[in-house]
């Protein structure tokens, strides 16, 4: 995979309290991707409830398995064998995509579960000469968010926003059939939220392929990520997690960084260590990848204030 897990937003909980004890997660060997989509899942706290409340014979089993987990983990370090096994996986030793096996195990979990991170996109195509309009419905799990060159070092979540929502034109060699006018004509498509998702994914695709080295290279720039970000439509969210990655695409290292729900404070989970951290800066490193869950990719819960 190419992309990455980079960023989640939420409401703002009271700092006024006393910082919670939670647990990590054991490595089986590089299972660190999952164990950090599972701590994001864990620490949203409407996913969690509604993994809670399918019976054993719902027929989803993966949302039995997140059960038992996210119990367990209230209590002590946790354990993944279930969830691998029910995932498919079988080879502990090898990294794979952090946002691959986020959109994995909410494809395999209830619709009450993965609703809250389930949105629809809308393709809309305007011919350029009878103003017909054709939609096309697209259900979406994460907003890929590709790294665009530019002489700037740093790029912002913000301008990644703004390139994906950009309208599309299609003129001379590149014309789009039209079936009203029965002929290629000028076009435009527009990219629509048709439904926000309650939790929002921001994927940032730090991974690109360079035909010089005929393999993946990652990007390092570094990402500006502000508290809140804007999507069409006038939807606001609110940062409240992301995964970082560390190393290249075949080696390295996740971790998430992930804001309590009730409470002002933000948690460091690096497998089965977990510490408070005091100060987040959202000038993130080279290493994002995620974003709410931010190799980076994000995540975001809705908010009602302004960018």
């Amino acid at each position: 995979m190419s992309g990455s897990l980079d960023y989640l937003y939420r409401t703002r909980g009271n700092k006024n309290t006393q910082a919670r004890e939670y647990h990590g997660l054991r490595n089986q060997g590089s299972t660190c991707y999952l164990n950090s989509v599972l701590q994001v899942l864990f620490m949203t706290e409407d996913f969690k409830e509604a993994v809670g409340r399918c019976p054993n014979d719902c027929g989803y089993p993966i949302d039995h398995q997140l059960n038992t987990l996210f119990e367990n983990l209230k209590e002590r370090t946790g354990e993944t064998y279930k969830v691998t096994q029910k995932l498919g996986i079988d080879k502990v030793n090898e990294q794979r995509d952090a946002a691959e096996y986020l959109e994995k195990i909410l494809t395999l979990a209830s619709d009450e579960a993965s609703k809250i991170f389930k949105g629809q996109l809308v393709n809309r195509t305007v011919c350029g000469d009878c103003d017909e309009e054709t939609d096309e419905e697209k259900p979406f799990w994460n907003l890929p968010l590709p790294l665009r060159h530019s002489s700037d070092e740093n790029y912002s979540v913000r301008e990644a926003i703004q390139e994906f929502f950009k309208d599309s034109h299609f003129t001379k060699d590149n014309q789009l059939y039209c079936e009203t006018c029965q002929g290629k004509r000028d076009a435009t498509i527009k990219c629509i939220v048709n439904n926000h998702p309650e939790v929002l994914i921001l994927l940032l695709k730090r991974f690109e392929f360079n035909y010089y080295q005929m393999s993946y290279v990652k990007n390092t720039r570094v990402v500006d990520v502000p508290w809140t970000v804007q999507i069409p439509e006038n939807q606001t969210y609110e940062l409240y997690a992301f995964v970082e990655h560390f190393g290249s695409l075949k080696s390295g290292h996740y971790t998430a960084t992930i804001k309590s729900q009730d409470e002002d404070r933000w948690y460091n989970f690096n497998d089965s260590f977990v510490r408070e951290e005091l100060s987040v800066e959202m000038r993130v490193p080279r290493n994002l990848k995620m974003v709410a869950v931010s190799t980076c990719s994000a995540s975001m819960r809705r908010g009602r204030g302004t960018v």
